[in-house]
């Protein structure tokens, strides 16, 4: 379908993106915390994958560089955030993960992943908010599998410090 979207079928198009909205919607609330910035982002990434679709090399990687054009608008989103109101950007945090229900313990995880630096905290959204693989994640990115594994091995050690830290100084 994709390819016939690419050869112009606004139709197949139009059903590629009501395909991915599911997935689009996940990934852009991860990033974004609220459903209109997560919505607005869908819309921008629909139109510039509409003006961009005839640059799509491979028609069986449409979902990815789909989610590649909701990524970069969800980071262009936050850098313009970030601009005009410092540190508003906490992502939903994976909590159940971490064995972590409660919602200080969720507030506190929100934190340490607003912490991680930008590959890192990206990675561990693709895995935990999309449920992606590896593979995935690794063919999304254009990174080797080892080197997304590595990052997540790192962002999980990073957010179980902080988390060790954080108890450490509520009992303290």
């Amino acid at each position: 379908m994709a390819a016939q979207a690419r050869a112009g079928d606004e139709g197949a198009f139009l059903q590629l993106m009501g395909n991915s909205r599911d997935r689009l919607l996940r990934i852009a609330l991860a990033y974004l915390r609220s459903e209109e910035a997560a919505l607005e982002a869908i819309q921008e990434t629909t139109l510039r994958a509409y003006m961009k679709l005839g640059k799509l090399k491979e028609p069986a990687y449409f979902q990815t560089w789909l989610i590649r054009i909701l990524m970069n608008v969800c980071i262009d989103e936050q850098k313009r955030r970030r601009r005009q109101r410092p540190a508003e950007w906490l992502p939903e945090a994976p909590a159940a993960e971490f064995g972590m229900p409660g919602i200080e313990d969720r507030l506190r995880m929100e934190e340490a992943i607003a912490e991680l630096e930008p590959k890192l905290r990206q990675v561990v959204i693709l895995k935990y908010y999309d449920d992606m693989t590896l593979t995935e994640i690794a063919r999304l990115l254009g990174k080797p599998e080892g080197t997304v594994k590595t990052w997540l091995n790192r962002a999980l050690a990073k957010l179980r410090a902080w988390m060790r830290e954080g108890e450490a100084r509520d009992e303290g």
